[in-house]
């Protein structure tokens, strides 16, 4: 894993869910610049695959294979369930939905990053 990569990507995901919880607190719902916010997080974790892929295959292995595929597929997922839920409901809990789903993906990446390093599960 590349250290640099995943921060950046934990650090966005931090600044998009701070930016939803300030709407929670407007009380507004999920509004387009929110959205986009969420689909460059999602870019970034997508790329941040891209790259775990390259490194398996250039002969890279995790502590645990298994765990860390389990975290890569989870991290991908997260937003966009999140993002159907929120778009289902509309209202101003569903934008603290995403504030959540995007908190959880830079726990997401720390343990992709710990078990990459070495960590048991």
């Amino acid at each position: 894993m590349v250290t640099g990569f995943a921060v950046a990507v934990a650090l966005c995901s931090l600044a998009v869910a701070g930016w939803a919880f300030v709407q929670v607190a407007r009380n507004r719902p999920p509004s387009g610049a929110l959205l986009i916010g969420l689909a460059v997080v999602e870019a970034l974790l997508v790329v941040q695959t891209v790259i775990a892929v390259v490194l398996l295959l250039g002969g890279d292995r995790p502590a645990s294979m298994a765990t860390f595929i389990g975290y890569l597929i989870g991290v991908l997922v997260v937003l966009p369930v999140g993002t159907l839920w929120a778009l289902a409901e509309r209202s101003r809990s569903s934008t603290a939905v995403l504030g959540v789903a995007c908190v959880t993906v830079p726990v997401l990446v720390l343990r992709m990053h710990e078990v990459w390093g070495g960590a048991s599960a």
